[in-house]
C-alpha cells in the first residue's frame, strides 16, 4: 500500500527532528563504511559487534511498525525519509541532495564508498541503476502530480569508479499521464552510463478521463 501520511508538523519542527535523527543515519553508514574496511583483531570486532547490539535493541523499544513511507506536512513539505536514495534517516542511503532549475532540468553531486561497490573498485551496476531511476522520477514529479517508474533502460557506457559521481535528469516529452525522461550518469571523465524512462502518473491520482 503507498503510504502518504499526513504530519501536522511546522517546518521548525521538521527542522529540530532533521538535526535529531540525520546524524543517527550518518554515524551509522559511517559505520558500515568501517565494517567493511576495518583490520582491527577478532577480540575488537566481537567487543564491537556487542556494542551495536546493545544500541540497536535500545532503538528498538519503541518504533514505528512497517516502513516509514512519505510523510506530508500542511505546508506541503514532503519527507520521504526512509527512502533508498534520498532518505535522510536511512543508512543506506547515499543520500542524494537533489537540485532543480528553472528548465526542469534536475541534478545531483554525491559520494559512493565501499559500501555500494561492485566490481573492485567500482559502483554496482544495481546501484547505478538505482539513482538513476530515482532522480529521473523525481525529475518527472517535481512541482507536478505524483509519477511512478513504468519501464526504465540503463545502457553502461563504462564502469563507474567509486567516489565521486554525479547525475543529472531531464524531460524529453509529455503525453499524457505518461512523462518520458532522460538521464546520465558521469565521474569526473564524463558520462558512465545513460538512462532513458517512462513514468506514469498512477490511477488513484488521476484525473477523471485520464
Amino acid at each position: 500500500m503507498v503510504q502518504f501520511l499526513q504530519e501536522d508538523l511546522s517546518d521548525d519542527e521538521i527542522a529540530r527532528l532533521r538535526g535529531v535523527f540525520e546524524p543517527l543515519a550518518v554515524a551509522v553508514r559511517d559505520l558500515v563504511d568501517a565494517t567493511i574496511r576495518t583490520t582491527v583483531d577478532e577480540e575488537t570486532v566481537r567487543t564491537v559487534q556487542s556494542q551495536i547490539e546493545q544500541a540497536t535493541a535500545q532503538l528498538r523499544t519503541q518504533q514505528i511498525d512497517g516502513s516509514y513511507g512519505v510523510r506530508v506536512t500542511p505546508s506541503g513539505l514532503s519527507m520521504p525519509w526512509g527512502n533508498a536514495v534520498v532518505g535522510v534517516r536511512n543508512a543506506l542511503a547515499p543520500p542524494l541532495k537533489i537540485h532543480h532549475d528553472r528548465e526542469g532540468e534536475a541534478w545531483s553531486e554525491f559520494h559512493l564508498g565501499a559500501a555500494y561497490e561492485g566490481p573492485p573498485g567500482m559502483v554496482h551496476g544495481g546501484v547505478c541503476a538505482l539513482v538513476l531511476d530515482h532522480i529521473l522520477g523525481e525529475t518527472s514529479s517535481h512541482g507536478k502530480r505524483t509519477k511512478f517508474t513504468g519501464t526504465i533502460e540503463v545502457k553502461y557506457l563504462r564502469a563507474t569508479p567509486l567516489g565521486p559521481v554525479r547525475a543529472d535528469a531531464w524531460i524529453d516529452r509529455i503525453e499524457g499521464i505518461k512523462t518520458y525522461v532522460v538521464g546520465t550518469l558521469s565521474d569526473q571523465d564524463g558520462v558512465t552510463a545513460e538512462a532513458r524512462g517512462v513514468f506514469i502518473v498512477p490511477k488513484w491520482a488521476r484525473e477523471p478521463g485520464e
